[in-house]
């Protein structure tokens, strides 16, 4: 409706002013004819011809502008505007010295004509620029809303949300890796799993009860920490019996990442196509690699298998089997790496004693 009455508001305007334009006209014969008997309604007709074609013309072109605008992006019309603004304020401080040349009568049609074209020039070259350089300087003018801008126009995609698991919470590394800023988006927490956490914290076990407990006071932290980014989702799916399971399927629903460490659930996951997170994995992959020849302040904890070894372990974790490090047990020894080995079970390495070899005791 709303197109209908815009196309019928071109062609009245135009056929309107073509039909009253037509007495304007300068030309001295149509003004004979038109004060010809009989033929002033054809000359008037034949006006409002013309001003219909030309109200077809216009509202053609002003469509297709329209059509245009809304297919370009929010960021390209904010940064072509402010390029047309500048360039019409360049065009018009550069051509005002112009208006105070002596120019002949004759030659008076110059001041007008190199305006308009100037004009136009100027607010054509603004725009370009701004194609080539308006997203950069919007970028530093302000960031934040640059990055809405491209969330908006689809080129920037948001960071898909983050279930998190049970074992993942008691875990604890959680709250270290959202503390670093480099787990982004939205965090759920499943009301099943606050379910099952309340369950191992309330179990006759004292270790899964400490486990339980350890879990909740994670969860209550990070969420007072981080109020905007967690959130308690009341899904559940009673149909299904594991948590496990119930994870899976509140992840492919969202098109969520799942956060674990569990192997199991990570495996299964995968399976079935949901993008897994899995600390365990990240821990590995940002292991320090040491090559023979590094230095390791260790301390020795207890025998190895061969008489002479001591083994310690580095804050990961991995194994360090030390030689002739079984008379340091108990005591802080610098050693030099020898060697390491890549097991099912994990990383081993292989060392030896510095010549200065208890560091403190």
């Amino acid at each position: 409706m709303l197109d209908a009455l815009i196309v019928i508001s071109f062609i009245l305007a135009g056929a309107g002013i073509g039909f009253y334009g037509v007495d304007l006209l300068p030309d001295d014969t149509l003004r004979q004819v038109n004060n010809l008997e009989g033929l002033g309604s054809v000359t008037a007709g034949f006006g409002a011809l013309i001003g219909t074609g030309l109200g077809l013309v216009v509202q053609t072109s002003y469509r297709r502008l329209e059509r245009q605008i809304r297919e370009l992006p929010p960021d390209r019309i904010l940064t072509r505007s402010v390029g047309l603004v500048i360039g019409l304020l360049i065009a018009n401080l550069m051509l005002a010295p112009l208006f105070l040349l002596p120019i002949p009568a004759e030659f008076g049609f110059i001041k007008p004509l190199t305006a308009v074209m100037g004009s136009v020039l100027f607010a054509v070259s603004g725009m370009n620029l701004a194609d080539t350089h308006g997203r950069a300087l919007l970028r530093l003018v302000n960031p934040n809303s640059y990055e809405a801008m491209l969330l908006a126009e689809g080129t920037l995609k948001p960071s898909p949300t983050k279930v998190l698991d049970t074992s993942c919470i008691i875990d604890g590394r959680i709250e270290e890796l959202l503390s670093t800023g480099f787990l982004e988006g939205q965090i759920l927490v499943p009301q099943f799993v606050l379910q099952e956490l309340q369950t191992v914290a309330d179990a006759s076990n004292d270790q899964k009860r400490a486990r339980g407990r350890r879990g909740l006071e994670i969860l209550n932290r990070i969420r007072e920490t981080y109020p905007e980014r967690i959130v308690v989702d009341s899904a559940d799916y009673e149909e299904i019996a594991t948590v496990d399971a119930k994870l899976v399927k509140l992840a492919q629903e969202l098109g969520a990442r799942l956060i674990t460490n569990d192997y199991n659930l990570n495996k299964v996951a995968s399976v079935q196509q949901v993008s897994v997170l899995n600390i365990n994995d990240l821990a590995q992959s940002i292991r320090p690699a040491y090559l023979p020849g590094d230095d390791i302040e260790i301390k020795i904890l207890k025998e190895g298998k061969e008489p002479s070894q001591g083994v310690g372990y580095l804050s990961d974790g991995t194994m360090v089997v030390v030689e002739e490090g079984r008379d340091y047990i108990g005591e802080e020894l610098g050693v030099v790496v020898t060697g390491a080995l890549q097991t099912s079970a994990g990383r081993m390495i292989f060392a030896r004693p510095k010549s200065s070899a208890v560091v403190s005791s």
